[in-house]
C-alpha cells in the first residue's frame, strides 16, 4: 500500500480541505497519515476514521502571540516532520510553509519520494505580504516548486498564474467544495433569534478577520431596509466588533462557529449568503472560497463582492448578485437587486451547479493527480 504523509502546519482540528483529501485517499487504498503540530488539549496521536493523525512539535496559538515563538515552533515542526516523514512514498504539502520539509527529504533522505504541492492560496500575493517578506516568499516558492512532482490549487486563475510565473505544467484544479448533500431546509436562526417570517436573513459564514468585508457588511446593515437582517457565524479577531454591533442594532446577530458535520443545517437557515472579500490583494481577487460552495450546497444564493473568480461563478451560473463596487452602498444595492430575483429560477440554477461544485467531483481530480505519480 502506498504511504502518504499529508503535511499541515496547523493542529488539524478544523481543516476541512485536508480532511476531505485524506479521507478520499484512504478510501482509495492509500495509507494516509496527517502530520500536524500539537496544541493545548490535543492528542499527539489519534485515528480519525481510517486516517492516522500525528502531532509533532507544539504551538499553543491561543497564547503564543510573539513572532519569535511562532518561528521557533515552526522550525521545530520542520525538524520533527522531516524525521517522521522521510520513509513515506508521497508527501502532500499543504501550503508553502510545509514544502521545505518535502524538499529536504527528497534531497537528503529519500530521492524516490514523490511531492504534491497543494497551494490553498495564491501564496505570494496574500494580504499583508509586502516588502522584503514578499520578495523572500517569492524566491522561496520559485526555488522550491521545481521539486514538486505535481501541483494542485483552489482556483483556475491561480493555476494559470502559477503556470506562467514558474513555467510549470498548469496545476490541477481541486476546488474546496463540500460533499454533495440534499439539504432539508431548516429555520435555526429564526427560532434562536426570534426573527419573523417577513424578514430576509443574510448570512456571513466564516472567519471574522480583516479583509473579508466584515466592517463593510456591518456598515451596510446599520442603514438598510428594516426587513433585512444579517447573521455572522464564525470566529476571529473581529468577533468582538461584531458582538458590539449585534448588541446595538436589532437587525445584526452573532452566532458562534459550529462544527462541519452540522454546518449546512445552519447555512440553509438563511435566505442569502454574503461573500464580500475586499480587493486588497491578488489572492482575494482570484479566490474561490469554500464558503461560496457551502452556500450553494445549502441551496441559498450568493451576494458577492466584485472580484474576478467569484463574479465569474455567480454570473455565469446565475446564482445570485455581484455588487457593482466593493463598498457598503454597493452591498446595499446588491441586496436590493437580490430581493427582486425569482426564487424558483435561482433554486433550479443552484441545484444544477451543485452537481459540479461538490467534493465527489473534485475527488476525481485529486485521484487522477495521484495516479499520474505512479506512471
Amino acid at each position: 500500500m502506498i504511504k502518504v504523509a499529508t503535511l499541515v502546519f496547523n493542529p488539524f482540528t478544523n481543516d476541512s480541505r485536508v480532511l476531505k483529501e485524506a479521507l478520499s485517499l484512504a478510501k482509495n487504498n492509500y495509507s494516509v497519515t496527517v502530520v500536524a503540530h500539537g496544541d493545548e488539549g490535543l492528542q499527539t496521536q489519534e485515528t480519525i476514521e481510517n486516517i492516522e493523525v500525528v502531532r509533532v512539535a507544539y504551538l499553543n496559538r491561543k497564547v503564543t502571540k510573539k513572532k519569535f515563538l511562532k518561528i521557533k515552533a515552526y522550525f521545530s515542526y520542520i525538524k520533527e516532520s522531516i524525521s517522521y516523514s522521510k520513509e513515506f512514498d508521497i508527501l502532500h504539502c499543504n501550503d508553502l510553509n510545509t514544502l521545505p520539509i518535502a524538499v529536504a527529504i527528497k534531497r537528503f533522505y529519500n530521492k524516490n519520494v514523490k511531492i504534491i504541492y497543494d497551494a490553498h492560496e495564491y501564496e505570494t500575493e496574500m494580504k499583508g505580504l509586502s516588502g522584503i517578506t514578499k520578495i523572500l516568499t517569492k524566491f522561496f516558492e520559485k526555488s522550491m516548486i521545481k521539486y514538486a512532482d505535481k501541483t494542485i490549487t483552489v482556483s483556475n486563475s491561480i493555476a494559470n498564474e502559477y503556470a506562467k510565473l514558474y513555467n510549470i505544467e498548469k496545476p490541477n484544479l481541486v476546488l474546496n467544495a463540500p460533499p454533495y448533500k440534499k439539504i432539508e431546509k431548516k429555520d435555526i436562526f429564526r427560532e434562536k433569534f426570534n426573527i419573523s417570517k417577513e424578514k430576509t436573513i443574510f448570512l456571513y459564514q466564516g472567519g471574522l478577520s480583516g479583509g473579508r468585508g466584515i466592517e463593510i457588511i456591518l456598515e451596510a446593515f446599520t442603514d438598510i431596509d428594516k426587513n433585512s437582517v444579517v447573521v455572522f457565524m464564525g470566529y476571529g479577531q473581529l468577533e468582538e466588533l461584531v458582538n458590539e454591533y449585534a448588541n446595538k442594532y436589532e437587525n445584526i446577530y452573532y452566532h458562534e462557529a459550529v462544527t462541519p458535520d452540522v454546518l449546512l443545517d445552519y447555512t440553509c437557515s438563511a435566505d442569502f449568503g454574503i461573500l464580500f472579500y475586499e480587493n486588497n490583494c491578488l489572492n482575494h481577487y482570484y479566490c474561490s472560497p469554500n464558503k461560496m460552495f457551502e452556500y450553494l450546497m445549502a441551496e441559498i444564493s450568493v451576494i458577492s463582492s466584485n472580484l474576478y473568480e467569484m463574479k465569474k461563478i455567480v454570473e455565469e451560473n446565475q446564482i445570485g448578485v455581484v455588487a457593482e463596487d466593493n463598498s457598503a452602498s454597493g452591498l446595499k444595492k446588491a441586496i436590493e437587486e437580490a430581493s427582486k430575483l425569482d426564487y424558483e429560477t435561482l433554486k433550479t440554477n443552484i441545484q444544477k451547479v451543485n452537481l459540479i461544485y461538490n467534493w465527489e467531483e473534485q475527488e476525481k481530480v485529486l485521484l487522477k493527480t495521484y495516479k499520474e505519480l505512479e506512471k
